[in-house]
C-alpha cells in the first residue's frame, strides 16, 4: 500500500461582490499578512477603474479576458538524463496556467515604482487586456523558451 496521499484541494468561496471564484483567488493572491478587506478594496477599486478604461460593461468579463491573454500554455522543466540537464517543454495544466498568470500580473504590478497598488493593478490589467506590457512579455519569453527546446520534447515524463 502506498504511503503517498495526494493533497486535497480546498474549495474557495466566491467573492461577495461578483460571485466569482476566479476573482476570489485573485484577491487571495493580492492579500498580504491576512488583510483580506484591504486586498478586496484594492482589487474592486482596480476592477472598476479598469473596466472604465477599456470601455467594458462588465468588470468581471474584462478581468477574465485580461487574465486569459496572460495565461501561458507551455513551460520548460529541467530533466536530468545521463550527465546532461535538458530543458523539456511541457503543457501546463489549466489551474496552474491561471495561477501563473495571476502571479505574474500581481508581481509586475508590485514592481511598478511610485504608484499605489490599485493604480499599478489597473495599468497591468489594461496592458494584459491590450496584449502588451511586462506580463505578456513574460508569457512570450516562456513560450519562446519552450519553442526553442522542442527538440527535447521526447524526454517527457
Amino acid at each position: 500500500m502506498s504511503r503517498r496521499h495526494r493533497a486535497e484541494k480546498r474549495e474557495i468561496e466566491p467573492d461577495p461582490l461578483y460571485g466569482s471564484v476566479l476573482l476570489a483567488k485573485f484577491i487571495n493572491k493580492v492579500m498580504e499578512q491576512g488583510k483580506k478587506s484591504c486586498a478586496r478594496r484594492i482589487v474592486y477599486g482596480a476592477l472598476d477603474e479598469f473596466s472604465k478604461r477599456v470601455k467594458f460593461e462588465s468588470p468581471l468579463e474584462a478581468f477574465e479576458e485580461a487574465l486569459e491573454n496572460a495565461k501561458p500554455s507551455l513551460e520548460v522543466k529541467s530533466r536530468r538524463i545521463g550527465g546532461a540537464t535538458y530543458q523539456v517543454p511541457i503543457e501546463i495544466l489549466p489551474h496552474r496556467r491561471t495561477s501563473m498568470a495571476m502571479g505574474w500580473i500581481i508581481d509586475n504590478a508590485r514592481k511598478k515604482p511610485g504608484r499605489s497598488m490599485k493604480d499599478a493593478l489597473v495599468a497591468e490589467l489594461t496592458d494584459c487586456f491590450n496584449k502588451q506590457g511586462s506580463t505578456i512579455k513574460k508569457k512570450d519569453d516562456t513560450h519562446r523558451m519552450a519553442e526553442a527546446n522542442k527538440a527535447f520534447a521526447h524526454y517527457k515524463w
